[in-house]
C-alpha cells in the first residue's frame, strides 16, 4: 500500500487544539489526525456490519 498526501488548511486555534491532544498521547499532529480518521472510518465500517447482521437475522 503506497502513501498520498493530504494538506489541510485550519485556524491556529484548531491546530493548537490538536496538539493538545496529540501531546497527552505522546504523537505527533498528523500521527493523531491519521488514527482518529482510522478509528472514525473502523466505527462506521463496523456500525454497517452490525446493521447487515440484523438485518439479515430480522432484529429490530
Amino acid at each position: 500500500m503506497g502513501t498520498s498526501v493530504l494538506s489541510l488548511r485550519m485556524d491556529g486555534e484548531l491546530l493548537e487544539r490538536l496538539r493538545q491532544h496529540a501531546a497527552k498521547r505522546g504523537m505527533s499532529v498528523q500521527d493523531y489526525v491519521v488514527r482518529t480518521l482510522i478509528r472514525d472510518d473502523f466505527d462506521e465500517r463496523f456500525q454497517a456490519a452490525v446493521e447487515e447482521t440484523e438485518r439479515f437475522y430480522g432484529v429490530t
